[in-house]
């Protein structure tokens, strides 16, 4: 396939990947924004419990990603039997990972008191958690669900079940947290409750595409009897995805700790500003999971060359969509951050004033986010899931996080400081892991 065509395949499969990733952010953007116009405190709270939550779920989503190119493979290979047992026993993982994980939400409060976080906003935060963690269940099931629709390339319906989703989480946050329509006014309780409703009905959607649509695979027939072989083989691969997802996330949830520290403005202005790198980061996501998926196949008809030009394409369409993202936060970087709060915050001018620097620093990382992106996408499709997971703990909890509190509290950059060892965590990775994919994982296949 020439350059033109991996750019128009890839194009038509991450397009659509690319949608529901936004539309997925979206819903956590949409409690951002609404909890933003609700107050400070409530946007600070929902910033901390975000990413307390965000990091447990990427963890247990190990599991998910690792159906993605299994199924591919598999697909590659015409072994349907294969993609059904994967795909159950991801669910399976998903299922075992939830009930593991329920007891640091429900307990978080204690948690997040002992990594210095103030007490009030420790306590509005494990609240709202004690509610949304419920819906990690149906949310690592709806992931294991999409990840093997989208390695049979079905990445439309994903989208509209995501869109769904955005929507009716947008109409019952604002009916709960702010008390329209009748409904009683509830604050960061009413978010939690529109966060686990909206896994429900994706949960529900999903489901019901796959079983109406795939009937050959039987998806449920037998769940509940064991595959311990396959268990065994998503267990290997989805465990150093998770920890790898854990590794980068921590660095990002080690820094809203760390702003947590210098108070209730910069943590809110960390919110912002993580929400907006997070949605053109979606972009990057949804190109890294069409790459796994291309990848999946091309070891599946031990195809190198394909794999390797489908992996240079992918990398010149993240750049370019990284120059756009660059633009946009340098240029109107105070208009992007007020579309977060109320015009009568009296916290405003501090929160703008800190998250304009915040913005510029985001800027600089943007390439080296979506270079390290891409470059775990395609080394997942070939499973290789191990070297990743060193390489991603060395580089965000041996550099970048070292260096956000070093640049951020020893020498007294403050918030800036912090997101320093954001850049430099991030740009380590990328480096590393393109090596390891181009030196190593191309040539060994």
């Amino acid at each position: 396939m020439t350059f033109s065509g991996h750019a128009r395949a890839i194009t038509i499969l991450g397009l659509p990947l690319v949608g529901g990733h936004v539309a997925q952010f979206a819903i956590g953007l949409t409690d951002t924004i609404m909890l933003g116009w609700y107050g400070a405190e409530a946007l600070a709270a929902i910033t901390l419990a975000g990413s307390y939550f965000f990091s447990l779920f990427l963890l247990g989503s190990g599991f998910a990603f690792a159906v993605m190119p299994l199924v591919a493979a598999a697909a590659g290979a015409g072994e349907d039997q294969q993609i059904r047992r994967t795909t159950r026993m991801g669910l399976w993982l998903s299922l075992i990972y939830s009930v593991l994980a329920m007891p640091l939400l429900w307990w978080s409060e204690p948690v997040l008191l002992a990594l210095g976080q103030k007490e009030q906003t420790a306590v509005l935060a494990a609240q709202y958690l004690r509610i949304a963690g419920w819906g990690l269940f149906p949310a690592l099931l709806v992931m294991a669900l999409k990840s093997y629709l989208a390695a049979l390339e079905r990445t439309q319906i994903v989208l509209w079940i995501t869109l769904l989703a955005a929507a009716v989480n947008a109409v019952v946050n604002y009916m709960l947290i702010f008390g329209n329509w009748g409904a009683p006014e509830m604050g960061l309780a009413g978010a939690a409750i529109a966060s686990v409703v909206t896994q429900l009905v994706s949960l529900i959607a999903v489901l019901a595409y796959a079983l109406w649509v795939l009937p050959e695979h039987e998806l449920l027939k037998n769940f509940w009897r064991p595959d311990p072989e396959v268990f065994s083989r998503v267990l290997r691969l989805g465990l150093p995805i998770g920890l790898t997802n854990l590794s980068e996330t921590s660095l990002f949830a080690a820094s809203a700790m760390m702003m947590g520290w210098l108070g209730t403005a910069p943590l809110a202005a960390h919110g912002i500003a993580v929400s907006l790198a997070g949605l053109t980061f979606m972009v990057h996501l949804g190109l890294s999971n069409a790459s796994t998926i291309r990848a999946g196949n091309a070891l599946g008809r031990k195809d190198p060359e394909h794999l390797a030009r489908g992996a240079k394409v992918a990398t010149v369409m993240s750049l370019a969509m990284s120059l756009v993202a660059i633009a946009a936060f340098l240029l109107i970087p105070e208009q992007l951050m007020s579309l977060f709060l109320a015009e009568d915050d009296p916290q405003k001018p501090q929160i703008l004033a800190i998250g304009v620097g915040l913005l510029v620093m985001a800027a600089m990382f943007q390439m080296v986010d979506g270079l390290q992106a891409i470059a775990l996408g395609v080394l997942r499709g070939v499973q290789d899931t191990a070297a990743p997971m060193l390489i991603a703990a060395l580089s965000y909890w041996g550099l970048g996080i070292p260096c956000s509190y070093v640049f951020g509290f020893v020498l007294g950059y403050g918030g800036v400081g912090v997101w320093v060892g954001l850049v430099t965590g991030l740009g380590c990775a990328a480096v590393l892991l393109m090596w390891r994919f181009w030196r190593g994982a191309v040539r060994r296949i």
